[in-house]
């Protein structure tokens, strides 16, 4: 029997049927299948799937809900999905090999990580031109954009750093040194904090964004699973902005870290592989995309249980939930 592991301690058993869910559309990246796989949440069934260019990694909706974008990494451009036909419209000026991005807070710009030529590309989508482009570390990938618009926070994988970029002066003004191979970043909802998944080093870093320096390095442990196979990677928080769900790569599970206290109360087994995680828009369910089982796990977070899963394209990378 499968078993969730609660504080390292407790185990629970798995319930068989998904819970009854917010009533929105997932979007699945699949990163060797080329294509992106469309659920009903509700559901939990597949109801559409869509061929898209080579390598579809990150992915995201418009503001307005009426596109997805889509990093085409092998094909170096950012497709517009129209949500209700399935049809790229549009291919933006992405620079080289994109794969991950952050649609500004506007949702004007599309901030882009260029991870073959180390720069850090800003799309107007209203002109669909490019905007500017910014020289960053090498191996950029993990992006995200503070609340109050300030700044683009970008990760290099490279060189273990999290550059700061000041979107005003469209210009690099700081780098904050990091644990080894930084995958991901997400801001608090306040701005104060950056959370950092650092995929080699196995841990996450909290980066005060007043001073840009490290306060604090969450380590993971799970019983039964090797140290090297802990790699965290996609982190997101729940719309109260109490819990953060970080995926945890090749040990197979999600943490729920509570984000108070910075303490796991969680581990939860998914499917093999686990790149990135959404969040239903009610908070109660988180869903992760497992990139050697090609499936995705619904967890219900209040339980800390896997309670469906989903089967998906060829290696699923990114997700996002849209209402």
């Amino acid at each position: 029997m499968k078993r969730i592991i609660l504080a390292g301690l407790m185990l629970v058993p798995m319930s068989a049927q998904p819970v009854s869910a917010w009533a929105e559309t997932l979007y699945v990246s699949n990163e060797r299948g080329n294509s992106v796989t469309v659920i009903d949440a509700a559901s939990a069934k597949v109801i559409a799937t869509w061929a898209v260019g080579g390598r579809p990694r990150g992915i995201t909706v418009s503001k307005d809900g009426r596109y997805i974008y889509l990093c085409a990494s092998t094909d170096h451009a950012v497709q517009v999905i129209e949500r209700a036909t399935g049809k790229v419209v549009a291919e933006l000026p992405s620079g080289e090999d994109p794969e991950q991005f952050f649609l500004s807070r506007d949702g004007g710009t599309l901030f882009v990580a260029n991870e073959d030529n180390a720069a850090l590309t800003a799309i107007d989508l209203a002109n669909r031109t490019v905007a500017f482009q910014v020289d960053v570390g090498g191996e950029p990938e993990g992006v995200a954009q503070s609340p109050d618009g300030r700044w683009v926070a970008v990760t290099s994988e490279e060189e273990n750093v999290v550059n700061w970029v000041d979107v005003a002066k469209k210009e690099m003004i700081d780098a904050t040194p990091v644990d080894l191979r930084p995958r991901h970043v997400e801001f608090t909802g306040d701005g104060a904090q950056l959370w950092v998944a650092a995929e080699v080093g196995g841990t996450v870093q909290i980066v005060d964004t007043a001073s840009r320096k490290v306060v604090e390095t969450l380590h993971f442990a799970i019983p039964g699973v090797a140290e090297h196979r802990i790699l965290p990677c996609g982190i997101r928080f729940t719309p109260d902005g109490r819990t953060a769900v970080v995926a945890l790569g090749r040990a197979d599970h999600v943490a729920l870290v509570d984000v108070a206290s910075r303490k796991v109360r969680a581990y939860v087994p998914v499917g093999k592989r686990v790149w990135h995680v959404a969040v239903s828009g009610d908070g109660a369910r988180a869903y992760a995309a497992n990139g050697l089982s090609d499936n995705v796990s619904v967890i219900d977070l209040a339980r800390g249980e896997v309670t469906g899963t989903i089967p998906v394209g060829a290696a699923p990378w990114g997700i996002v939930a849209v209402p």
